[in-house]
């Protein structure tokens, strides 16, 4: 059983979570976690995903960022859910410009 939770340890260390914004069908925007950005966004757009993002269909990726852990995305996305709209611009034209 320790084995398990010593290879469970590693794993987690390697994960790779990020956070994203949508930008929805109104204007507004979705901030969440993922480990797969592609599979998520598909999700949002099929309108499994979200409760909010099911009715500003269609959605798309305005912006993400690599956190590393999960706990780190948690983080991160309360950090930005707390972000006014016009600094979630900001983050999404900041990193636009880097691309």
């Amino acid at each position: 059983m320790l084995e398990r939770e010593k290879s469970s340890k590693k794993t987690k260390q390697k994960e790779n979570w990020s956070i994203y914004i949508l930008k929805c069908r109104d204007g507004s925007f979705y901030t969440g976690i993922t480990k797969n950005i592609e599979r998520r966004l598909k999700m949002h757009n099929d309108g499994t995903a979200s409760k909010y993002t099911r009715t500003r269909r269609p959605v798309e990726l305005a912006y993400q960022e690599n956190c590393g852990t999960h706990a780190q995305a948690l983080v991160r996305e309360c950090q930005v859910k707390t972000f006014p709209k016009d600094k979630k611009l900001e983050l999404i034209s900041d990193k636009n410009r880097d691309d």
